[in-house]
């Protein structure tokens, strides 16, 4: 009837269990939702990164490439200009050569002419590179040096008494006007330049504010698919913490309900072990000590000559005897009745004495000022702990020594049992025998620790916390 009782019990305990789902198996589509959502905008932040990487550098490039042509542009011109008045100042001063200082010689007019190829040079030197109006520009400069070169050529023939006034003549005539033409053109050249400067300058800008367009775009969208993204996965933790605390307090509550179902267990164990003490002690004990009697006045009816029945007889008492000391031994050990009458120190002595009178092992008990008012669960909690303990040692370490210490505090109770046994290894093998001893100690809010290593014996130690109940 009492296993009934407690299947009965287990399965509503199981049936009280709620049942856990978890958030991950009911919304799958939820979790790639937030897999696609983190993926794309890690490919989209990819992309972006790489575009403006690739449009910085080729705007950066096209910078590159407009200053360069600039700067060669500019600098041919001014290659121009520096050529043609270097030209043009050596022109003028052979002119006037004569009329200026008359003891200096004549300038070597082949100094005249390479200057005149260097000018040339220079002007077919500058870049074709930039449309037709500017190369026009620059071929006029080509063609008016290419007329005062003529005009010049035509000064070798000049006689020495007319050339101070022909020099005069030629150079307001020919160089002057030739000088401000070249000067006038190579001005338009130097704001053509500019101009195409200042556009490719503003068409780089335009692209590079498209740049910066295309990039805010990008920065807006990754922040709202970011936000989008951190709200869903707000959500998904939030669901997931509501799921893990409503699993945590199911966990808690059945381990509420098996502790609770453990120390029913423990109390109905000892209740039936007091119950079925009493029972044998009462009932069968008394039953074969009647027996015992009736054998003894039986014996006396018989005549002394009749051996055979006193003999039989005999064994009959024999045997009756022997089943009232197992019935007494099985009761004892059931639940001695000193634990109830004489306190717990007798009772550890009394099964310290049986201990080492069924096997080859001797018990010393250390205990003293332990008092007689601890609560009758701790008594018993340390009661059995000694006796799983030595019934370990005696049948499982084999053990020839083993030594029980209790120590009392004003807040606890300290127990110690310690064999030379063969040892074993906690951590591989734990019986039932110290899972029991294990649970009694927990269920009175103790604490428990088992040390043994393989040749090294055993020690089992408890603290068995009292408060205010150790002071009553």
């Amino acid at each position: 009837m009492m296993k009934c009782d407690r299947r009965l019990e287990l399965d509503a305990t199981k049936a009280r269990r709620p049942r856990v789902l978890e958030f991950g198996e009911n919304n799958p589509k939820l979790r790639w939702l937030l897999l696609g959502t983190f993926g794309g905008m890690l490919l989209l932040m990819s992309i972006a990164g790489i575009d403006a990487l690739v449009s910085l550098r080729r705007l950066h490039q096209v910078s590159h490439d407009v200053t360069e042509r600039y700067s060669a542009h500019s600098q041919a011109l001014q290659t121009i200009l520096v050529c043609f008045r270097v030209y043009d100042e050596q022109m003028e001063e052979y002119l006037l050569a004569d009329v200026v200082v008359a003891s200096v010689p004549a300038f070597d007019r082949d100094k005249v002419s390479s200057r005149g190829s260097e000018l040339h040079a220079a002007v077919h030197a500058y870049p074709h590179d930039s449309g037709e109006p500017e190369d026009s520009l620059v071929a006029q400069i080509g063609q008016r040096v290419n007329e005062e070169e003529a005009a010049f050529d035509g000064t070798k023939n000049w006689q020495s008494s007319e050339r101070d006034q022909r020099a005069h003549s030629f150079i307001a005539r020919e160089m002057i006007p030739t000088r401000t033409h070249v000067m006038a053109l190579a001005s338009a050249v130097a704001r053509l330049n500019e101009q195409r400067l200042a556009a490719e300058n503003e068409a780089v800008a335009a692209e590079f504010l498209g740049l910066q367009i295309r990039l805010s775009r990008l920065v807006v969208t990754t922040l709202l698919a970011g936000l989008l993204l951190s709200l869903a996965a707000g959500y998904y933790i939030l669901r997931l913490e509501q799921n893990g605390r409503k699993r945590y307090l199911a966990l808690e509550r059945s381990r509420q309900e098996l502790a609770r179902l453990s120390k029913r267990l423990v109390d109905a164990q000892e209740a039936e072990r007091r119950s079925i003490s009493r029972e044998l002690h009462d009932e069968v004990g008394q039953t074969l000590g009647a027996l015992l009697v009736d054998l003894g006045q039986l014996s006396n009816f018989v005549p002394p000559a009749d051996r055979l029945v006193k003999e039989q007889i005999g064994r009959m008492r024999l045997a009756a005897e022997s089943a009232v000391r197992s019935i007494r031994d099985m009761a004892l050990l059931l639940r001695p009745p000193m634990l109830d009458d004489l306190g717990l120190i007798p009772a550890l002595e009394w099964q310290a004495r049986e201990t080492s009178r069924r096997g080859d092992m001797e018990v010393e008990v250390n205990a003293a000022d332990i008092p007689a008012s601890l609560p009758d669960q701790v008594n018993i909690g340390i009661y059995r702990l000694v006796q799983e303990a030595l019934q370990n040692a005696l049948t499982h370490a084999h053990a020839k020594t083993a030594k029980v210490s209790v120590k009392y505090h004003p807040q606890r109770v300290e127990v110690e049992v310690s064999d030379d046994g063969v040892g074993f290894q906690p951590d591989r093998t734990r019986g039932m025998g110290i899972l029991g001893m294990e649970e009694r100690v927990r269920q009175l809010s103790g604490t428990f620790d088992l040390d043994s290593s393989p040749g090294k014996g055993s020690t089992v130690r408890a603290v068995f916390p009292l408060g205010d109940r150790g002071s009553a």
